[in-house]
């Protein structure tokens, strides 16, 4: 990233669009800890990135962030409770405990009768609600989704924004989408921030968003990344 600067509040809704190529992906790889700076400061959840370690990233990440990806990643010879579970495992929680979780979370995106179906035996939709499922088991207060519906119909890909404004609602989680989708963007989120070339090119949010008051999530920031 070249020229990205901003604030985000606790709990806010953000859409970031651009072309391919802009830095939307570089960008969400940053703030999960994917990726590191080369200057400038990165500040999420109360963590600066920037002067972490390796190993205190990946705690970070487990206990803050919680990822959509396009293509789903599901492991496909496990059930959508065993992928559910595995961030849970990863993170330390005791077997009865993670299998609870894991079935509320399968609950709250309305598979609780496909708990034990394997990737192969669900739809594309039914896929991506599993990666929902899985990126909030360990209750993220950051949601990063890369292009979430870039692979679903339209009728399905609105049944997944609707299914993520619920888990917001439910979680308080703030939520970064990148999209290509501005209908999408300006129906479900509460700000949308532009990039090209890896700058930031324009920011804008919703009136009633812009006067909320809200905790400071991401301290202003100035990345400079080549």
């Amino acid at each position: 990233m070249l020229d990205v600067s901003f604030e985000l509040g606790v709990g806010e809704t953000v859409s970031l669009l651009g072309k391919s190529g802009s830095g939307k992906t570089t960008l969400l790889n940053l703030l999960a800890g994917l990726d590191r700076t080369t200057s400038g400061d990165l500040e999420v959840d109360g963590t600066n990135l920037t002067h972490c370690s390796p190993r205190d990233v990946d705690q970070f990440r487990r206990q803050s962030i919680g990822i959509v990806f396009q293509q789903f990643r599901l492991l496909r010879h496990q059930t959508a409770l065993q992928n559910v579970c595995l961030p849970l495992m990863i993170s330390g929680v005791g077997s009865a405990k993670r299998t609870d979780r894991a079935k509320q979370c399968l609950d709250l995106v309305g598979l609780s009768d496909r708990m034990s179906h394997k990737p192969a035996e669900m739809s594309g939709g039914e896929q991506q609600r599993v990666a929902i499922a899985r990126a909030i088991a360990n209750q993220p207060k950051v949601l990063l989704a890369d292009e979430p519906t870039g692979n679903l119909d339209s009728a399905t890909a609105v049944s997944i924004m609707d299914l993520l404004m619920r888990v917001k609602i439910e979680s308080g989680s703030t939520i970064i989408l990148i999209t290509h989708d501005e209908d999408l963007a300006s129906k479900y989120t509460d700000r949308i921030i532009r990039l090209a070339d890896g700058r930031l090119v324009s920011d804008s949010q919703k009136a009633e968003q812009r006067h909320a008051s809200a905790a400071n999530l991401l301290p202003p920031c100035n990345e400079e990344r080549t």
